[in-house]
């Protein structure tokens, strides 16, 4: 193959491989197909499942699902409505809580959620609940693992297909998903999101929350306790995200869009 035809077809997966944000509109890099992604993450939440412990505090385990379902369902209406359902295609929502005092959350895509129990007494109530259930159904919806997932294949894996990775470093290209999907504390591995993904799931939680009727003013407000909790050492949900000041102050820039969609479901 002659140097020109191949930077060709490096281009033309390029552009294949580029997607849109939606809502913010930033193009991204996401080379894997969704339904690999999807079918990657559901293998990868059962052995999480299997790993740890399951919380068997009920009201935590109730809160969770009852918020996960009311803002899962809220999204997709959204996108069903925007003749954009694809985004959401292959989406089986499961929602579980965790025994351990970690502050944390997460969400794999194809909506596969989990909180620990440390972070379910600073979320306070279900409105609280609501912002961080919103900003990790952010995550997935905006693809930022995919986006990830697909740097980390680049970098660290020569470039291979995700099959292949799977077929000949099975282990190593797991402990990358796990880390991309932001369970990276569980592996050995940290790899927090960029501020870009940060800021991206800020913005489309506080819209997210507010489509299912959650008041999104409640969201600094949340970011301000988890401050509070900081100390010497910050909760890995903490230490792993942007400045807090800096985040509230990205939040209310959007406030307004976002209460937009708040009193609209009034």
């Amino acid at each position: 193959m002659n140097k020109l035809k191949y930077i060709n077809l490096i281009l033309i997966f390029f552009l294949i491989a580029c997607g849109t944000v939606p809502f913010s509109g930033r193009k991204q890099f996401t080379a894997i197909p969704s339904a690999q992604m999807v079918s990657l993450a559901e293998d990868n939440y059962a052995q999480v499942l299997r790993d740890n412990e399951l919380s068997d505090n009920q009201e935590y385990k109730d809160q969770v699902r009852r918020v996960g379902e009311r803002i899962s369902s809220a999204v997709e209406e959204y996108f069903r409505d925007q003749g954009r359902q694809q985004i959401l295609k292959n989406y089986k929502w499961e929602f579980h809580v965790l025994k351990s005092d970690e502050m944390n959350a997460w969400c794999m895509p194809g909506g596969k959620i989990a909180f620990y129990e440390g972070i379910m007494p600073v979320c306070q109530d279900d409105n609280g609940v609501a912002v961080v259930m919103a900003h990790e159904i952010a995550h997935a919806v905006a693809r930022h693992g995919n986006e990830r997932m697909s740097q980390q294949l680049a970098v660290q894996m020569g470039g291979m297909l995700l099959s292949e990775a799977l077929e000949e470093k099975e282990e190593r290209t797991r402990q990358l998903a796990m880390a991309a999907f932001g369970v990276g504390s569980q592996v050995g591995i940290l790899l927090p999101y960029s501020r870009t993904h940060e800021s991206e799931a800020d913005e489309l939680g506080l819209y997210f929350m507010a489509m299912a009727q959650y008041d999104p003013r409640g969201a600094p407000e949340f970011w301000k306790r988890m401050q509070a909790k900081g100390g010497a050492r910050p909760p890995e949900f903490l230490s792993t995200h942007p400045n807090p000041e800096s985040r509230i102050k990205n939040m209310e820039e959007h406030m307004q869009e976002a209460l937009k969609y708040y009193e609209e479901g009034k």
